[in-house]
């Protein structure tokens, strides 16, 4: 397969009068399709205290159906609030991922929480739009998906599809986190599947998706799927566990699997047909995909350098997906 980029679609640090609290980064995007154009939801940095900390806020841009490189406006407001006191989304959230179910909006999104001996922990949290995807009520205080016996942190980059009358989640899982050199610790994180008729109420499968292909401490996330021609094609991103954030070497990049059954899955990373631009914004990477059908095109959007920092990308695929 191939996939033409188009190119970039907002870089925050662009907006000389955005607010302090879409400061800098544009990440965790998801599309949501309307008659007349395109949201795009992601997520966004606070300006830093003093300290040098940020939260992550969600919110969204609309952008034209016939040109998704040309936006139409910018939300004015986070489209959720943050976690009250103690609350698993006190420090943020981030990535967003939304699916219509009736009349309803559903999202779901990592909530961070600030640790000591770690830089954060993660679970998944659900929310809902009554208003056409403006604003967001969660259905609770805490998580619908969090760490157990057998994932004991990091949940988080959900993905949301329903295929029949089953809500799938992809979602990463964190596996272990390590310290070199007394550096920041640093963690690796694999794809799994929780199942669900409700959206609400959810069934781990307890098993990795994606076999290795960087060696062990490989983390992979971000599984976004569609379905053709009795095939599920699915594309997410992995990256070494050292020195990623802008070593190319080591950064992520999207891969590709299919599966017949949604449960076995067969890694074809060198067919994606995507990678590092020799200039420009995404460079040194290409993270986190988000694909989504509309007038009969295909598209990606994905984050660039930095995970995100100067903003995300759109490509369209050129063909058909093989």
């Amino acid at each position: 397969m191939k996939w033409e980029k188009l190119g970039v679609v907002y870089d925050p640090t662009k907006s000389e009068n955005r607010p302090d609290w879409r400061y800098d980064f544009a990440q965790g995007i998801n599309s949501l399709i309307y008659e007349d154009f395109i949201r795009i939801y992601f997520c966004c940095r606070e300006k830093p205290d003093m300290y040098g900390r940020t939260v992550s806020r969600m919110t969204y841009l609309d952008v034209d159906k016939k040109d998704p490189t040309k936006v139409i406006q910018v939300a004015d407001h986070p489209v959720i609030e943050l976690g009250g006191l103690g609350e698993f989304d006190e420090f943020g959230q981030y990535p967003f991922s939304v699916i219509r179910d009736g009349d309803i909006i559903r999202g779901f999104y990592g909530g961070i929480t600030r640790c000591e001996s770690v830089p954060f922990n993660a679970a998944i949290g659900e929310c809902i739009s009554r208003d056409n995807g403006d604003h967001f009520e969660k259905i609770g205080r805490g998580p619908v998906l969090s760490y157990s016996y057998d994932e004991p942190f990091i949940i988080g980059s959900p993905k949301i599809r329903k295929f029949g009358d089953i809500f799938y989640m992809t979602y990463c899982s964190g596996r272990k986190w390590t310290i070199r050199d007394g550096k920041r610790a640093e963690v690796c994180y694999k794809l799994r599947m929780a199942v669900s008729k409700d959206a609400v109420n959810w069934e781990k499968w307890h098993r990795n998706l994606i076999q290795d292909k960087l060696g062990e401490n490989e983390s992979q996330a971000c599984g976004d799927i569609l379905y053709r021609n009795g095939v599920y094609h699915m594309f997410y991103c992995y990256r070494g566990h050292e020195d990623f954030r802008r070593n190319p070497a080591h950064s992520y990049r999207i891969g590709y699997a299919l599966s017949k059954d949604l449960i076995t899955w067969e890694r074809k990373d060198e067919i994606v047909g995507i990678d590092l631009s020799e200039e420009g914004f995404d460079n040194e990477m290409i993270a986190y995909p988000h694909v989504f059908e509309t007038d009969g095109e295909t598209y990606m959007l994905y984050l660039g350098n930095e995970v995100g920092k100067y903003g995300f990308g759109i490509a369209r695929l050129d063909g058909e997906i093989e």
